[in-house]
Order: C-alpha cells, then sequence, then structure tokens
C-alpha cells in the first residue's frame, strides 16, 4: 500500500505576479525548486493565507534568484501579487518509507528569499 503524505513545503511565499491569460500553473523561481526538491510539471497544491482559496496546479521553472511567483491561467483568479501563499508538494511512500520521513520545509521571505530549510 501507498502513502500520501506531505513531501516538501514552501512557507511564506509571496505571489509576485499574475498571468491569467497564460495556460495554467505556477511559475517558480528555478533556486526555490531546487531546494524543495521539486521538478518542472510536479503537481501542487497552492493555499493561499490572505484569502482562504486552495487550489491545485502545477510547477513551471522560472528565472533563477528573481524569487518569482506567478500564478498562471485560471488560478491567477485565486489570489493577486502580494498575498501570502503556501505551496505544497506531497508524494506517494511505502509504509516503511512513511515512517522514516519527514518533509522539507522551505521558509522565504518578504522578497522570496530562502532563509531556512528544515527537515
Amino acid at each position: 500500500m501507498l502513502m500520501s503524505l506531505l513531501k516538501t513545503k514552501i512557507h511564506g511565499a509571496t505571489v509576485t505576479e499574475t498571468e491569467p491569460e497564460y495556460e495554467g500553473s505556477i511559475t517558480i523561481d528555478e533556486e526555490i525548486m531546487e531546494k524543495a526538491g521539486i521538478l518542472a510539471s510536479e503537481e501542487l497544491m497552492i493555499l493561499n493565507a490572505n484569502n482562504g482559496a486552495r487550489f491545485t496546479t502545477y510547477c513551471i521553472k522560472g528565472k533563477r534568484n528573481t524569487g518569482t511567483i506567478c500564478l498562471n491561467g485560471p488560478c491567477a483568479r485565486l489570489a493577486q501579487v502580494g498575498d501570502k501563499v503556501l505551496i505544497l508538494c506531497f508524494s506517494s511512500f511505502s509504509e516503511e518509507e512513511a515512517k522514516k520521513h519527514t518533509p522539507r520545509i522551505v521558509h522565504l521571505d518578504v522578497n522570496n528569499k530562502i532563509t531556512k530549510i528544515t527537515n
């Protein structure tokens, strides 16, 4: 049996852009993606701390060291520039793996710069 657990969380991200006319997804600074262990096209759940919206989308690699957190397509209507979001990534683990797993948490400051990473 496989269990779905939180693999990683990006905590305290600030939305820097919205692009409603784009096909859909979230663009994340490549550096943040790498530190969080998130791959391009990986499924993500986004939680908007400002308005309570929750939605699922996929990740697009953004330009490195820009702090980009851009909501694209329909999900762009669920946040505004400046909103705080939590970005969650889940993965499947065997029961044995699940017992040993600790999620990685990437903390960001107001400019989306990494301040700390915990496991």
